[in-house]
């Protein structure tokens, strides 16, 4: 059954391509979706992330365990024959079957309530869209349908943390952080093991063969993914569960567990920490709260599900996404009243610049255009493109608003916000600067991604609308 859908998939590339041939004369749409190819610089960059990627967030974990939050100073005791790589692993806390049992229930937990608690939510919270959502269409031209109830997920999750910090007392508010790098070897077993699971089943039973992509590259098809949309049943769509389930839950939560433990061993908090968890949490609650839009961006668009999605929701986002709160355990930081209010003004109207052109990007998609942004009419570029099941589509390409001053604004925004996290840290070192670092590395990356894919969907018409906005991200600069 499998290798019949794959030949009658196989069938309708090659026609398709004939079609692509035709389209230079006859200038047929474009069609969009990933690279059948991989060159060798990118082949290259998944190898190097494979390997390197795990070994960069414990260096950062260990560096605030072992050193004090100090980049350079295990790697200037390596250079001086001070200690070794052997005796720095010895010294890391290893994995325990207790913290096993606490990130096992934690992960049945979001499971539980991901696939078994529809959202009411929506009937009764203004303006919050949840409950049964379509998503976008893929290159096979499939609307798959999800179950949006990340917002009350994280609501009764909080719920119960704040009844068991303040009434129940059935563990610590310090837990995480107490457990923090033997739950690291338990997210990793996960990343790893949902990540290998997604690939097989790529190749067994996939959900869906025609949004399959293999590029006859095991590395690449390993970490980029091969399938579209995996899903187990209707509704456990991997993708979405692990994008927001459970690593950006949890993202408030060890924020807090942090707060705890700086409490526990200083006597107080300070205003950096409350920065931090302030500024977080808008950027979560922001998440989850449009977390029906978030069907509509590059990583459920775009991205097939595979080790970068698996292993980074995992592991990545949550160890290194919360590096700031962890500085500030080992070094706490005292903001003076202007400091603190810059950071949280930075934050605010980063934050405002990512909702607002986002906000705008919805209004404009959900209206097809009728609609006014900044009091007027927005101006679009009509645009056209091919799915693989041969049908035509069209969609408009907004220059109006934010997006006419930037192709990528949200991003800008984003990019702000970032900073704000870094900034509330003081600049005594430069570990909680990471975060910004790596924030920009991938954003810029994921322009670069995205245009690229634009390109390829759009044909002719990405160059029209390139010409109108010129610029990616900061206006008049780049």
């Amino acid at each position: 059954m499998n290798d019949a859908v794959a030949m009658e998939a196989t069938r309708r590339r090659t026609q398709h391509r004939a079609n692509g041939k035709a389209s230079e004369q006859g200038e047929q749409p474009a069609q969009w979706g990933r690279a059948w190819e991989v060159d060798w610089f990118s082949l290259s960059s998944v190898i190097g992330l494979l390997c390197f990627a795990p070994f960069i967030v414990f260096y950062f974990v260990m560096a605030c365990d072992q050193y004090q939050c100090s980049v350079s100073q295990p790697l200037l005791e390596l250079y001086q024959g001070e200690t070794t790589l052997l005796s720095i692993w010895a010294r890391a806390p290893s994995f325990t079957w207790s913290a096993a049992k606490i990130y096992a229930i934690w992960v049945a937990f979001q499971v539980f309530l991901y696939m078994c608690v529809p959202d009411v939510t929506h009937k009764f919270i203004p303006g919050y869209v949840g409950g049964v959502q379509d998503g976008a269409r893929t290159p096979a031209g499939l609307i798959n349908k999800y179950e949006v109830n990340g917002l009350q997920c994280w609501l009764i999750t909080h719920a119960l943390w704040y009844a068991n910090a303040q009434y129940f007392h059935w563990f610590s508010p310090t837990i995480i952080f107490d457990n923090w790098i033997p739950l690291m070897w338990c997210a990793n077993i996960l990343g790893y093991g949902v990540s290998s699971f997604a690939f097989i089943k790529a190749y067994l039973f996939p959900t869906n063969a025609e949004d399959c992509k293999f590029t006859g590259n095991v590395f690449y098809n390993y970490m980029m993914g091969i399938e579209f949309n995996p899903r187990i049943g209707k509704w456990f769509d991997f993708k979405l569960f692990f994008n927001g389930r459970p690593g950006i839950v949890a993202w408030t939560l060890i924020n807090l567990s942090y707060m705890a433990k700086q409490q526990e061993l200083y006597g107080h908090v300070t205003n950096s920490m409350i920065l931090v968890n302030v500024l977080q949490a808008i950027y979560v609650l922001d998440f989850f709260w449009n977390e029906a839009w978030y069907l509509k961006t590059i990583d459920i668009c775009h991205d097939h599900f595979g080790w970068y999605l698996g292993w980074g929701d995992c592991v990545w986002l949550p160890y290194l996404y919360t590096l700031q709160g962890l500085y500030l355990v080992y070094q706490p930081v005292q903001l003076s009243n202007a400091h603190a209010l810059a950071v949280l003004l930075l934050g605010l109207v980063g934050y405002y610049i990512f909702r607002s052109a986002n906000h705008q990007k919805d209004l404009f998609r959900r209206t097809e255009g009728s609609c006014s942004i900044w009091g007027q009419k927005p101006a679009y570029i009509e645009c056209s493109y091919r799915s693989t099941d041969g049908g035509v589509h069209r969609s408009k390409l907004m220059t109006s608003g934010f997006w006419g001053m930037a192709r990528h604004l949200n991003y800008t925004g984003d990019l702000m916000g970032s900073l704000a996290y870094c900034a509330a840290c003081g600049f005594g070192h430069i570990l909680p600067y990471f975060y910004i670092v790596y924030m920009t590395i991938l954003l810029v990356h994921r322009c670069v991604r995205d245009e690229h894919r634009c390109s390829s969907k759009y044909g002719k018409d990405w160059k029209r609308y390139t010409d109108a906005v010129p610029y990616r991200l900061i206006p008049g600069v780049f």
